[in-house]
């Protein structure tokens, strides 16, 4: 028994075989980076407070990383999906 699917449905699951686990990714960016925003700005009180400068700017530098890595990741996935949708 075929069933018939919506073209809006069919065009749907198109773009899930092309590009799977999409929002699984993105969910991931979005937690990643609002960890690292989170842990940022805990580590940048304590240098604002003075308290374990060693170890507060590295930590520092190191969610700044993860910040940037996922505005990247989250930019270049955006890209692939424009890029995608222009070939067709």
């Amino acid at each position: 028994m075929a069933q018939k699917f919506t073209p809006e449905k069919m065009a749907r699951l198109r773009a899930e075989a092309q590009n799977p686990y999409r929002t699984l990714r993105q969910f991931v960016y979005l937690s990643f980076g609002f960890s690292g925003a989170v842990g940022g700005m805990i580590f940048l009180l304590q240098i604002a407070a003075g308290r374990d400068l060693q170890q507060a700017i590295p930590n520092l530098a190191v969610q700044a990383g993860v910040v940037g890595l996922m505005v990247f990741l989250w930019r270049w996935e955006n890209k692939k999906k424009l890029a995608s949708q222009n070939k067709k």
